[in-house]
């Protein structure tokens, strides 16, 4: 059971990863074309593209907060009905014993709230440890300095792995299935 959890898990970081580096980095690298096409195109020179790595680099931490959400939302549809170590995740008709094998975007808002507001709880308790971790042993003079998106993109993956093993716990609708 615990390779089924652990390969689930792996499957759902690199699609996460994936997925939301790719649409941050495509959707700063829009914004950072328009805003050279709005300036009338200058001519690429040293200063102009130090310029452009610069707003591309503002708008893409930005971007992936962003971008991160959508995934997530996304993510939670291929976690069912996928075989990995002999077992698969199903997701059951609401009060009925049926199970649904085409999911649709639809079928997943109440479980995604369960599951989002779990990732929620376990994201907040791993920055507690980890900001009195910050507190004893480092000498970061702000409480959240060390804090940005880089961070809680990988509270949120390590947060991914829990939240996956307690769904089917928490979440009526979810069931593991062997095959």
């Amino acid at each position: 059971m615990s390779r089924f959890y652990f390969f689930l898990w792996l499957r759902w970081l690199i699609r996460v990863s994936l997925c939301s580096v790719l649409l941050a980095s495509t959707v700063a690298a829009f914004i950072t074309l328009f805003i050279y096409i709005s300036q009338g195109m200058p001519a690429l020179n040293a200063e102009v593209a130090s310029a452009l790595l610069a707003i591309a680099k503002f708008w893409f931490p930005l971007s992936w907060s962003l971008a991160l959400l959508l995934v997530l939302f996304r993510s939670v549809k291929y976690l069912f009905n996928v075989p990995v170590a002999g077992y698969l995740l199903k997701l059951k008709v609401c009060g009925k014993e049926k199970f649904i094998e085409e999911i649709g975007y639809g079928d997943l808002v109440k479980v995604w709230r369960k599951w989002f507001m779990l990732l929620i709880w376990i994201v907040a308790a791993q920055m507690i440890f980890a900001l009195a971790f910050t507190y004893l042993f480092s000498d970061y003079s702000g409480v959240f300095a060390w804090f940005s998106i880089y961070w809680l993109f990988g509270f949120i993956l390590v947060a991914g792995y829990f939240s996956i093993i307690l769904l089917a716990n928490r979440c009526k609708r979810v069931k593991i299935k062997q095959c």
